[in-house]
């Protein structure tokens, strides 16, 4: 690739809180070093006496933004009069608004495409919304090129509509959020990022596809990410960091690759027969499309892009966990009651009216066996069946033996496979469904999810998820915990990019601990000798995280085999709401 990558940070709305937002941007920048800009999205002023007491600090040159930050236009009434000029212009050292809409290219030829405000139908839209016009305007003169491929990053205040269709579902009421003119502009302008704001909430959308699979060239992934306010009071993430190279100096192959949790282009409308199944402006206007509304994603969490997440504010998660063999056994098929344990599989195939049998789907490869008695692949005479809460096709979940909390859960494949890096492509579907099931049960908990595996000194994967109460501390304050306790012990764990596959860095093979956040966020240890089996537990056992240090071992914390009975099947009853093996 050659070139260096651009450290990017992105931001919701200020809403004036401007002191709170460079505050923390100089704080992050003294942990992790300087970022080359940053991104504004939504309303940046406020209206509030407060608000514009400190604007004027920074706009009389008392106080200077600690970087290139760039900011777009009002998306209120009330904040209109903060911007003199609809083209764009510098609103004070180092405060730069970009205009109403249009194009900002940077020295380094990164691209932003941008547009300012809310919708507005008619003309002239009003100071602080966008028109129909304002849009054309900005897509035509890029989309007639032969050579467009898109843009690098597209900021937008409002939320293109539909944009969660076949993805994962943000926390806000779809009837409600986005509009369909920002979807198709993004649908046109293909952006490797698109940030938006106005909605509170932070919702990072899985990557979606830009080109119909082997019926056009593969194209670059897209990526939405929305944010919250500054300084919301349910810390919701309101800044992301990210690197990224500028699609022009990037080669192509490596710019074209697929991450493994890819979806369907949310914007383009379902095929019908003997049509083309594609959406642009000119087939049809901004304010009709059409969606698949039942159809379930499938999808696998593993990720690679250029860029990586920021450490900042909370949101949902998903991560790895694990327990070693002989830290506790685990329950197997009884006790489970009237759950259905047989799962849809493939059916045969039906018989062409020629005769012929349609080709059976190629069989996936067998697990390798254990050497020994594994307690926990579910066929073992070893496992304890009574503490299983759900079982799939290739997955299943328990509670743990000698659990750190009563939610306390392990994801584990049914077959044997020693660590995430070995698991076949459909067991790895499959783990990452039960990971967000999991995920979506502690949520409704009022608890954010934390997952680890630990591949050492055990001969089968154990994922264990632990909850940990929103009151008892930050996604910050976990990371740190985990940071300190790494230190104290010589461990060097290293932030890994979100989208990294864990595969890349560590191969077969490879004894490794990792831990995901709900942030998203993963830290990485390669395994040389030594490593503290209790690890993980002890960590989140400690003061800083759940205050129980006495449960960091789990031989310590014992239950008789009725309460291990009566505690499962408590836990089955409030998962089986989360548990997509129950759908029909």
């Amino acid at each position: 690739m050659g070139e260096q990558a651009l450290r990017v940070l992105a931001c919701g709305d200020v809403e004036g809180r401007i002191n709170a937002l460079f505050n923390r941007v100089r704080t992050i920048q003294k942990k992790s070093g300087q970022f080359d800009l940053l991104l504004c999205v939504g309303d940046f002023f406020g209206s509030s006496a407060e608000a514009q007491a400190e604007w004027e600090e920074y706009k009389s040159g008392a106080k200077k933004a600690p970087i290139h930050t760039y900011v777009l236009g009002a998306a209120s009434h009330e904040t209109a009069k903060f911007f003199p000029s609809a083209d764009g212009c510098e609103l004070a050292d180092n405060i730069i608004y970009l205009g109403r809409r249009g194009i900002f290219t940077g020295a380094s030829g990164l691209q932003i495409a941008y547009v300012s405000g809310r919708e507005g139908r008619q003309e002239p839209a009003p100071s602080h919304c966008f028109s129909p016009k304002d849009l054309s305007a900005l897509v035509e003169p890029l989309v007639c090129s032969s050579k467009f491929k898109g843009v690098d990053i597209l900021l937008t205040s409002q939320w293109p509509h539909g944009v969660w269709q076949y993805g994962n579902n943000p926390e806000v009421d779809p009837r409600y959020c986005g509009v369909s003119s920002i979807a198709s502009l993004a649908y046109q302008l293909k952006p490797r990022y698109h940030f938006a704001g106005v909605e509170g909430v932070n919702y990072e959308r899985l990557p979606y596809r830009n080109h119909l699979v082997l019926q056009e060239n593969a194209q670059h992934v897209s990526r939405f990410i929305a944010l919250a306010t500054v300084n919301n009071l349910a810390k919701k993430k309101y800044l992301y960091a990210f690197n990224i190279v500028p699609m022009k100096n990037m080669d192509p192959a490596e710019l074209v690759k697929q991450p493994q949790d890819v979806t369907e282009n949310p914007y383009r409308r379902p095929a019908k027969d003997g049509q083309k199944p594609i959406h642009s402006a000119e087939e049809e206007p901004a304010s009709q499309f059409f969606f698949d509304l039942k159809k379930k994603p499938q999808y696998q969490h593993h990720r690679q892009h250029q860029g990586h997440r920021g450490n900042h504010g909370n949101q949902g998660g998903q991560g790895y966990q694990g327990q070693g063999q002989g830290q506790g056994h685990l329950g197997g098929l009884g006790g489970l009651g009237g759950q259905e344990q047989g799962r849809k599989r493939q059916s045969d195939g039906e018989g062409f009216p020629d005769g012929r049998h349609q080709q059976q789907p190629k069989q996936p490869r067998k697990p390798p066996q254990p050497t020994g008695p594994c307690w926990f692949c579910l066929a073992s005479p070893q496992v304890e069946k009574h503490l299983v809460v759900s079982i799939g096709t290739h997955c299943y979940v328990a509670l743990a033996k000698g659990c750190l909390t009563e939610d306390h859960l392990l994801v584990l494949p049914i077959g044997h496979y020693q660590s995430v890096v070995e698991l076949a492509s459909e067991v790895v579907e499959e783990l990452e469904k039960y990971k967000g099931a999991v995920r979506k049960f502690y949520k409704s908990l009022g608890k954010r999810c934390v997952l680890f595996e630990r591949n050492y000194r055990s001969q089968h994967l154990q994922l264990q998820a632990v909850p940990v109460p929103l009151d008892k501390c930050a996604t910050e304050d976990l990371k740190e915990a985990f940071m300190v306790q790494a230190e104290e012990q010589q461990i060097e764990l290293m932030e890994i990019p979100e989208h990294t596959d864990l595969k890349q860095i560590a191969p077969p093979g490879t004894p490794y601990f990792y831990v995901e956040l709900d942030s998203g966020e993963k830290l990485f240890y390669r395994i040389k000798k030594n490593f503290p089996l209790q690890f993980g537990r002890e960590v989140l056992a400690s003061e800083a995280v759940l205050n129980i240090p006495t449960r960091a071992d789990w031989k310590d914390c014992k239950y008789t085999r009725e309460e291990e009975v009566e505690l499962t099947k408590q836990v089955r009853s409030q998962f089986q709401l989360f548990d997509f093996t129950m759908e029909d």
